[in-house]
């Protein structure tokens, strides 16, 4: 049995779940999601 996990819902809850527990962490998690959605969307983290 494989199980495949779409990732970047499971990253936006992650750190919609960090804002709402520390809210000055905000410049980090957003800075972290946009390098995280470019690298996914350019297709330089995971290839199929």
């Amino acid at each position: 049995m494989t199980l495949h996990l779409h990732l970047m819902p499971l990253l936006t809850l992650l750190a919609g779940i960090l804002i709402l527990i520390k809210p000055k962490l905000l410049n980090f998690v957003v800075a972290i999601w946009l390098i995280a959605v470019a690298l996914f969307g350019t297709g330089g983290l995971i290839r199929y």
